[in-house]
This record gives structure tokens, C-alpha cells and sequence, in this order.
């Protein structure tokens, strides 16, 4: 019984934890103990080159987190008096955990204990009431597990500033103020605070 009240406790614990977090990264500078985990941070390398990073949490999709870091990119661009950037180096990391939770009702050993679900149907083809219990198996009840795969994305990329007009034809330039007024309808900004 107390294995069950722990279980119990553990699954509340794990939904609060969930609904505190329950909104992708917004376009955020990344500070601990935020309502959202993750966002921007960067570092100065030298007066015109910027290591960028921006990380989303387990509901921030891969795009989000590459266009965020294009966003900010430009945005310090921007603020640091150039005009375009250059991306000399830019990867995107996937942290996937794989997490296998057993039916909390359901032992190895003598199946369910205490309650377990079972049904009664009426079967045209048998010729009358039937009952189900997944004791005697079943393969929607086939997998007693749960299976989940939480992913989280960061994007990281050194860029290197420039004055003047961007130069043509190099894939790796962009001009910082086209990227923002592009990129600025997708941004989602955290919510105020109350």
C-alpha cells in the first residue's frame, strides 16, 4: 500500500512539474530559475565576433530554436552598431532521453493488485454477455510499459559582424535588419508578469 501512495505522490509531483513548464521556450535571455527553462545567451570573442546560443526546452521545436538564433544574432548585430553577420560556424544539438514508466497497477509477478479494469460486453457473435480482464492477456494491454522520448534542441553558431552592405552571393551572410523584420512575426515573447 505504501509503494501505491508513493506512486501516487510521485505521478502529482510530476504533473505539477509539467504544467509549470507546459509552453515552448519563449524568445527569453537564459537565466536560471525563469518560469520557462531555456533562451538566448552569448559571448564576446573579439570586438566583432559573438558566440550565440539559444536553448528550447522539451516543447521547442529543432526550427524554433534555429530561427531564435538567427533572431539573436541579428538583434546583437543590431545593437552593436554593425549591419550584417556572418555565420563562420553554426550546429544544432538534439538531447533525446528515452523514459520507460511501468502501469502503476500492474506487478510482474500476480498482475494487478488491489483494482484492475475489466469489462462485459455483449457478443452478437457468441451469443451473449462476455467479460474482458487483461489478466488473461490482451494485446491492447500487451505492453504494461509506457514508453516516452523527450527531446530538447540548442543552437549554437559564432558570428562575425560587419558595417556596409552585405555582400551578394555568400550564403553564410545576412543582412541583420532583413532577418528581424522576417523573423519578428514568429517570435513569441514570455508572458508578462502579474
Amino acid at each position: 500500500m505504501a509503494k501505491k501512495i508513493v506512486a501516487f505522490a510521485a505521478a502529482v509531483a510530476l504533473a505539477a512539474g509539467l504544467t509549470a513548464c507546459a509552453t515552448p521556450t519563449p524568445y527569453q535571455p537564459n537565466i536560471p530559475g525563469q518560469a520557462t527553462s531555456g533562451g538566448y545567451s552569448e559571448m564576446r570573442l573579439e570586438p566583432d565576433r559573438w558566440r550565440v546560443t539559444f536553448a528550447g526546452n522539451s516543447l521547442t521545436s529543432r526550427e524554433t530554436v534555429e530561427a531564435y538564433l538567427l533572431f539573436r544574432s541579428a538583434e546583437l548585430t543590431v545593437q552593436q552598431g554593425y549591419d550584417w553577420f556572418e555565420i563562420v560556424d553554426r550546429h544544432t544539438n538534439r538531447d533525446a532521453h528515452t523514459y520507460v514508466e511501468p502501469d502503476p497497477l500492474y506487478h510482474p509477478w500476480y498482475g494487478y493488485s488491489y483494482w484492475r479494469p475489466s469489462w462485459r460486453y455483449y457478443g452478437h457473435r457468441f451469443g451473449g454477455w462476455r467479460s474482458w480482464d487483461p489478466f488473461w492477456g490482451d494485446p491492447f494491454w500487451a505492453d504494461r510499459v509506457d514508453v516516452t522520448t523527450v527531446e530538447r534542441f540548442e543552437a549554437a553558431a559564432e558570428v562575425v559582424m560587419h558595417h556596409g552592405a552585405k555582400p551578394a552571393g555568400d550564403p553564410r551572410a545576412f543582412d541583420a535588419r532583413a532577418v528581424i523584420d522576417n523573423l519578428r512575426p514568429r517570435i513569441q515573447y514570455p508572458a508578462p508578469r502579474k
